[in-house]
């Protein structure tokens, strides 16, 4: 079954992801499909990134609020 699936992320820890979260919550996203990752946007060696990737099947629909958290990977 395909799901609804949200990506965020803040630069630092101090920084607040409250107003992603709460924009990824009205989109119907469940608590436990949003990946948050807390970490500087250097590179993308980013935990729940990764994991929300690894999470994904076919026909589920990704939401991200800021394109600068997106990387776009294809699967071979």
């Amino acid at each position: 079954m395909a799901r609804l699936v949200g990506y965020a992320r803040v630069s630092h820890r101090e920084q607040n992801e409250a107003r992603q979260m709460v924009a990824l919550r009205k989109e119907g996203i469940e608590e436990n499909n949003i990946y948050l990752d807390k970490q500087s946007g250097k590179d993308f060696n980013r935990p729940q990134y990764r994991k929300m990737l690894q999470s994904l099947q076919g026909g589920d629909a990704i939401f991200i609020l800021s394109i600068d958290c997106l990387r776009i990977h294809r699967r071979s």
